[in-house]
């Protein structure tokens, strides 16, 4: 009796389905794997991302989270730019500099980073749209001052600039003049104090300059002159008057401009110090809870400048121990790791 030739046709057409549904299946494991990664855009070669050949070379766009963000990364991997949605503020990497501040620290920040106010709050998707190419192409690769550059104006030493006409808009400032007892010093000192000229914000009030604080800035009005005056981010003329950047750190901390990166949490008037430090980047507010007198407040901010020499997060803010902006060590090393008086008083952060 002839075998019978059915079964290895009917072991092929087993393997065949088999096969088929082996390969549908790593398909769409390969489609799920693939959902779960975030979306890159290549702009290899996009001249409108290009400035005067500092760009060239393969680029990707990142989506990053925590915060949200896009990020540009160079042909290496290297991260080129970095802009956080809902903020304004941009980091850009450029050449290399030094801030130092050898008459009240040790401490050197030698960074590629360039902290710079794009003209309006990124979202996803912003690098596509035409306001921003023409932003980028202004500004990747540009020597023209940022807020770090502008923040140094104003340090002890730093020599005056003028305007058009003759007003001195930078320079070496103080904290502000002495309280009555000779030893606190008065707060309360904005960049129209500074500029000792009388001031009209957006809604129409108008605060006037007095004498006696001439060329002072106290912590927030330092971050006021840093951010509005000089690079032009809309200011509230108190902290309930307005939109923009309020008058106080405490409004500024608890303001709905920017984006939260530490947010301030645990019981008042003290707070809880944050966990995770390490979202912070250069260019972020940081605020601090250091007096009991001012009840629930916080009561100082500081611009971060990032990682020094020696492996600390260092900041830079105007101080009364130094009278005037310092990244020194007088009154507490002007850094948020380890230990240290302000490290401890840490208690949020925001990138406008």
């Amino acid at each position: 009796m002839p075998k019978r030739k059915g079964r290895p046709v009917l072991h092929a057409a087993t393997v065949l389905v088999l096969l088929t549904g082996s390969a549908f299946l790593t398909f769409e494991l390969r489609k799920d794997e693939e959902a779960k990664v975030p979306a890159v855009q290549a702009v290899t070669d996009r001249p409108d991302l290009e400035n005067s050949g500092k760009a060239t070379g393969k680029q990707t766009w990142e989506r990053l989270n925590n915060p949200t963000r896009s990020v540009l990364r160079g042909e290496n991997g290297d991260i080129l730019a970095t802009f956080t949605d809902g903020a304004r503020t941009a980091t850009l990497r450029g050449p290399s500099r030094t801030f130092t501040e050898p008459a009240n620290t040790q401490s050197r920040v030698v960074t590629q980073d360039w902290v710079r106010l794009m003209p309006e709050a990124w979202r996803k998707g912003a690098e596509k749209e035409k306001w921003f190419k023409d932003w980028f192409k202004e500004f990747y690769g540009s020597e023209a001052d940022d807020i770090f550059a502008i923040a140094f104006q104003y340090v002890d030493g730093a020599p005056v600039k003028k305007d058009d006409e003759g007003v001195p808009y930078a320079g070496d400032a103080v904290f502000g003049p002495f309280k009555d007892d000779g030893v606190d010093r008065l707060e309360q000192n904005d960049f129209y104090d500074y500029l000792g000229i009388n001031y009209t914000f957006r809604d129409g009030s108008t605060m006037q300059a007095r004498k006696e604080r001439y060329r002072a800035l106290d912590c927030s009005g330092f971050m006021r002159m840093i951010w509005g005056y000089r690079a032009r981010y809309p200011l509230m003329a108190s902290n309930t008057s307005g939109d923009g950047l309020p008058r106080s750190a405490d409004g500024m901390a608890r303001s709905k401009v920017g984006v939260d990166i530490l947010k301030l949490s645990g019981p008042a008037p003290w707070y809880t110090r944050p966990k995770n430090i390490d979202v912070v980047q250069p260019g972020d507010l940081l605020f601090f809870k250091m007096d009991h007198r001012t009840g629930n407040h916080l009561d100082h901010v500081a611009l971060y400048l990032g990682v020094d020499t020696d492996g600390h997060r260092v900041f830079i803010s105007s101080r009364k121990e130094v009278n005037g902006p310092t990244m020194g060590d007088k009154g507490g090393a002007s850094r948020i790791d380890g230990n240290g008086f302000y490290a401890g008083l840490l208690r949020s952060a925001k990138r406008l």
